[in-house]
């Protein structure tokens, strides 16, 4: 487990308490009901706005807490927990792109409003049905950006792209050349196909930010990963104590406590790859990469696991729409799929490592 400062630890405890009190499942399950345009509770993240959250990995400069990855992990991780739909994730990398992005006028323009949670930005980097940053056919003439973008996270809602395209990575800030096309998903939350035709757009960097960004990406997804495997265990090991069976509690019998078992050493080997590749990134060591792969892979591998045995020790109950577990394993579907696969990325970790 990372050691946390006396700051961190602050921030996970309120995020925590805000995501009990604030954002339970049950407000998720009212969002998925009011199914709004934008895929989350709008005033949420005003709340989330407020209290600093966007402005996490911004620089204080602008606005910003520059707490770093480590720190926006903690947050998420809370969130994930409860599965609060927000555009914190999409929003913190794009608006790292800016960051270190060549643009200063962007970074005047654009940072502040993101720190404040005025602005929603997202990546736009996928062109296929799967994650391969290698086939991007995305391409910018004379200033203008043409290209389709598939399944881009929060893109019904954001008013700022950062699109991968041959050459790096560029910012879109207009609505002209821009349309969008909602896609339904498992898990309820926004993605939507976003099409560029002459869009205005401006040069952030080369290949190597576009690289950069997607690894950051990848980490922050893996937190929200690890609090959502946690928490799908905890509800699991409570029902398990208190549901009776044949005139005992489940959690008496031995078969059910060895896979509660494995479940509970795989979420510590999750927790300290996943902590390990956040403060790979804060540390700026040259190995993030490898550290981000070895986070993504198991991360899927592990969610994959505790969120259908949260389904299947339920039981019954478990396969209904009345219960939580189903929105658990829907969540889990999409995000161990998104920033590639569990496979993806051990493929990677093992071509980063070849000699």
């Amino acid at each position: 487990m990372a050691v946390l400062n006396e700051e961190q630890t602050m921030l996970r405890d309120m995020a925590r308490e805000w995501a009990d009190n604030e954002a339970p499942v049950s407000a998720f399950r009212k969002v998925r009901n009011a199914a709004p345009a934008e895929g989350f509770d709008t005033a949420a993240w005003n709340e989330m706005g407020q209290m600093g959250w966007a402005g996490i990995v911004v620089p204080e400069e602008f606005g910003g807490s520059a707490f770093g990855y480590l720190s926006l992990g903690l947050v998420l991780e809370q969130l994930g927990r409860n599965l609060t739909a927000s555009p914190l994730a999409s929003t913190a990398a794009a608006a790292t792109a800016i960051a270190l992005g060549g643009s200063d006028a962007a970074k005047a323009e654009w940072l502040p409003k993101i720190a404040s949670g005025e602005v929603i930005a997202t990546l736009a980097i996928d062109e296929g049905p799967t994650h391969d940053p290698s086939k991007i056919a995305a391409s910018v003439s004379g200033g203008a950006l043409t290209g389709t973008k598939e399944f881009v996270a929060e893109g019904d809602s954001a008013q700022l792209f950062v699109v991968a395209a041959v050459g790096g990575l560029y910012l879109v800030s207009g609505a002209d050349g821009v349309t969008r096309s909602t896609r339904k998903m498992a898990d309820f939350r926004s993605h939507a196909q976003v099409r560029f035709e002459g869009a205005g757009a401006e040069k952030l960097g080369g290949p190597e930010l576009t690289a950069k960004i997607i690894d950051l990406a990848t980490a922050a997804l893996t937190a929200e990963m690890l609090g959502m495997a946690e928490q799908a265990f905890a509800v699991t090991n409570d029902y398990l104590k208190t549901r009776v069976q044949f005139g005992q509690a489940l959690s008496t019998f031995q078969a059910l406590q060895h896979r509660m078992a494995k479940m509970f050493t795989e979420l510590e080997l999750m927790r300290s790859a996943v902590e390990g590749a956040l403060e790979a990134i804060d540390a700026g060591r040259s190995d993030v990469d490898q550290a981000v792969s070895l986070a993504k892979a198991i991360a899927s591998d592990t969610l994959h696991l505790v969120s259908r045995e949260m389904v299947q020790l339920h039981g019954g109950i478990g396969m209904t729409d009345e219960h939580d577990a189903g929105f658990y394993l829907k969540r889990a579907y999409v995000l161990e799929t998104m920033w590639g696969n569990a496979a993806y990325h051990r493929e990677r970790f093992a071509r980063l490592n070849a000699y």
